[in-house]
């Protein structure tokens, strides 16, 4: 009983409390996804169009909960609204249990909020809770979170629904785990940061997203991660249907990129670097899955494909926190514009690669191009991106460590 008479404050605590909740939320969501051959048989709909239809209420929770997430962690305050993040994906409990396709349609949209919301919630959190050379390790964890929780059940699903019994339990397990990490959650103590109670308030809110929609670092900065996203999105949704069954190998050596990606963000702190070479590798390695003749050379690229599309991420969310004057009001509103802008258009190319399959009769030729040249905007964004990182000339002074968030 004294550990809950007492907050929670120790930083690198939170940190793990925020990675697992996603790591959670990845594992659930996943899970669910691979399981919904199961789920729809188990309510006897056979409708391709019912299946087609929760992958497009999930995409609407996605553009929908990420543009709202700053909105409402300036209204509820992060804590709060990382809370609500943790219950919504909690909410994922009715997935297995669902009585009907209704309820299986509303549990997966909210659990898809929850998850758009929190990775919003990310970045006020750790620009709060750590200092600027920290940053980009934590960012950089943050970002592997979703890979490590999808590989985990790309390879382990069928072993958890043998452990517990079936794949209803396994869903319920992984909902009663988020539960329990919500209630540690309420024990967390962030520094005061913005909340909006009162009109002024309300007016300051919809001011930041109104300038933050005029300001085109936010249009560049969603746009450069655009074309890698689409990529990405159509790489597990169209490619195994084209023939290409490498996915898997992305999410392996996504993780890896990133691990990388960290340990060199450290060391060479110039961001836009490593942006453009690694997007300039992207485009080689999508023409190469994409068009190769040879199981091999398809192989080769996906492994080359998810290294470097990860391997940047940490130099690329990093920008946000070195940008001068920089607040955790700031940075909510910029992730929030980032992630809506980057999964709406992906979200049309998504359907402009189905709609070119279609009119060519399944030939995937076209899409491919399409794709291909869309991945590209990785490398171009970089230079319309501004360098915030800085080389280290001097040797910093030695500080006494503070492992404490709410200090």
């Amino acid at each position: 009983m004294k550990f809950f008479s007492q907050s929670i404050h120790h930083k690198y605590l939170i940190e793990a409390l925020v990675f697992s909740s996603y790591v959670l939320f990845a594992m659930a969501w996943v899970g669910g996804t691979a399981s919904m051959s199961q789920i729809m048989a188990s309510m006897h709909i056979n409708s391709l169009a019912s299946a087609s239809f929760i992958s497009g209420a999930v995409t609407f929770a996605k553009i929908v909960g990420t543009f709202m997430a700053a909105w409402l962690g300036l209204k509820l305050g992060i804590k709060n609204a990382f809370l609500l993040a943790g219950v919504l994906v909690a909410v994922g409990i009715i997935t297995p249990i669902a009585p009907n396709y209704e309820w299986l349609l509303l549990s997966r949209f909210l659990m898809g909020l929850g998850g758009a919301f929190m990775i919003v919630y990310f970045n006020p959190i750790v620009m709060a809770c750590f200092s600027p050379t920290e940053r980009p390790t934590i960012n950089g964890l943050n970002a592997v979170a979703f890979n490590i929780g999808t590989g985990i059940i790309l390879w382990q699903m069928g072993n958890f629904n043998h452990l517990t019994d079936s794949w209803q339990n396994t869903l319920i397990i992984f909902s009663l785990i988020t539960i329990m990490l919500c209630i540690l959650w309420v024990f967390v103590k962030l520094p005061q940061m913005a909340t909006t109670t009162n009109k002024s308030n309300n007016y300051t809110s919809s001011t930041l997203y109104i300038k933050g929609l005029s300001d085109k670092f936010h249009w560049q900065y969603a746009l450069t991660y655009s074309g890698i996203l689409a990529f990405y999105i159509c790489l597990f949704t169209f490619y195994p249907k084209a023939g290409i069954s490498q996915s898997a190998l992305v999410i392996a050596s996504g993780i890896l990129g990133t691990l990388a990606g960290i340990i060199y963000s450290k060391q060479y702190p110039l961001r836009l670097p490593v942006i453009r070479w690694s997007g300039l590798i992207i485009i080689f390695g999508v023409i190469g899955l994409s068009f190769a003749d040879n199981t091999w050379l398809q192989t080769i690229s996906a492994v080359i494909l998810g290294f470097f599309i990860f391997f940047p991420i940490t130099a690329l969310v990093s920008i946000p926190h070195e940008i001068t004057n920089m607040t955790e009001q700031k940075i909510t509103i910029v992730f929030s514009l980032f992630y809506s802008i980057s999964y709406l258009i992906a979200t049309i190319v998504l359907w402009g690669f189905g709609k070119l399959v279609d009119i060519n009769q399944g030939d995937y030729t076209q899409a491919f191009i399409l794709i291909s040249v869309l991945s590209a905007t990785f490398f171009i964004g970089s230079f319309f991106l501004p360098e915030t990182g800085k080389k280290t000339s001097v040797t910093p002074s030695i500080k006494q460590k503070d492992n404490s968030c709410a200090a």
